[in-house]
């Protein structure tokens, strides 16, 4: 069986946070019911698509769920939403904040009709807090949680992470929640709120960089580029290759007298450089000595030989290099399925357990193309009250 097989959960869900907690749920064999806004998510309308017209972020986040179209703001809708709710053991919702409040739906109402509802919130900051009820996205998350200032080179300008890590990190940790109020309901009997923000969801990741604000008293070395964030460990950075760059890190003394061995570079041998302390006060020579030897190594070819060192390294791949890459294929993070309708590529699941298999990504649906039958099945609606609904626009 799977681990939540016989877990029904719906998602009131857009954009990342909340539908890539729900993802991983689908994944783990949760029944997930997507409900959409008339209008349906806003990533079903970003112009990159595949071959069937639905936008690659859409497909990556909401695979394997049945979709929805329901209007909240008509009472109406409120009201089916109360009655999935009955038979409902998850609701994830990250709407704007305080709109499920606004609806009715907050989860002191829906707790009434299911005492054993489990409800998740994620917002930009919380319930309490001088921030709490601001807007948030995950660009202006990492403004306000200095990833932007800690990110990018000292002599540049601040820079987002590449990948959205705030919506993604805050959705694993809304998934954690999720699954620990699961547990103690075993327990209990008893649901609760679970609430997330993306702004705490994201801190934690600042460790390295807030020890060496709290070392060294000062933050003159905010933006570390490919440096460690809290300049503790050298060398530490990307090195150029003849073909690309590479990444070394020597994260003990015992690691740098091994590097200093192959690179066989009288100038390594710097008493200066024997110690951690000393290469972190000499950082610039520490690695125009490690970047001279590394650009006469092509990047896999030195990658090979540092891991034989058991010194920690990597390539850096590019994005098409990691579409092929065969560990990341073999793994099943990056998933191509094959269906009726022909292949489409959409995320597997980074969970691995050893007694649950997980479930296959499907297909996403179309704008409200469960409705009908969700209706049907889980409320026991017939069609002709459905087609009301359709008619007063509530589906």
């Amino acid at each position: 069986m799977t681990a939540l097989e016989g877990v029904k959960v719906i998602c009131v869900g857009q954009f990342y946070f909340a539908p890539y907690c729900t993802m991983l749920m689908a994944r783990l064999g949760a029944d997930v019911i997507k409900i959409e806004s008339p209008e349906g998510d806003p990533y079903r309308r970003l112009p990159a698509v595949d071959e069937d017209g639905t936008p690659f972020q859409f497909r990556f986040l909401n695979s394997g769920k049945r979709t929805i179209r329901l209007d909240l703001k008509n009472p109406a809708g409120q009201e089916v939403l109360r009655d999935l709710v009955r038979n409902a053991d998850v609701v994830v919702q990250n709407l704007s904040p305080g709109a499920m409040d606004r609806f009715g739906l907050g989860y002191e109402q829906l707790s009434e009709v299911n005492p054993r509802l489990i409800m998740a919130s994620g917002t930009g900051f919380g319930s309490f807090g001088p921030y709490a009820g601001e807007s948030a996205m995950d660009l202006t998350i990492q403004a306000r949680t200095a990833i932007m200032s800690t990110t990018g080179f000292e002599d540049g300008v601040p820079v987002r992470t590449g990948p959205s890590v705030v919506d993604f990190m805050a959705g694993t940790h809304i998934l954690a929640g999720v699954l620990a109020a699961l547990f103690q309901r075993t327990r209990t009997g008893r649901g609760q709120h679970v609430e997330v923000a993306l702004q705490d969801a994201i801190l934690p990741s600042l460790t390295s960089n807030i020890a060496g604000l709290l070392s060294a008293g000062t933050a003159s070395h905010e933006r570390t580029g490919n440096r460690h964030g809290g300049m503790a460990v050298a060398p530490y950075n990307a090195y150029p290759a003849a073909d690309g760059w590479v990444t070394v890190l020597c994260p003990t003394d015992a690691h740098w007298q091994r590097l200093r061995t192959l690179m066989n570079d009288p100038v390594a041998d710097d008493p200066r450089f024997a110690t951690m302390t000393g290469r972190c006060d000499h950082m610039d020579e520490v690695d125009a000595v490690v970047g001279r030897w590394t650009r006469t190594w092509a990047k896999d070819d030195l990658a090979r030989t540092l891991k034989d060192l058991k010194i920690p390294c990597a390539p850096v791949v590019t994005l098409p290099e990691l579409l092929e890459d065969p560990h990341v294929r073999a793994r099943g993070v990056l998933r191509t399925v094959t269906d009726e309708k022909g292949s489409f590529v959409t995320l597997g699941s980074p969970l691995h357990l050893s007694d649950s298999p997980m479930v296959d990504p499907t297909r996403s649906g179309g704008l409200g193309e469960h409705t009908d039958a969700v209706l049907s099945e889980e409320l026991g609606m017939s069609a002709d009250q459905i087609a009301k609904l359709r008619d007063a626009g509530v589906i």
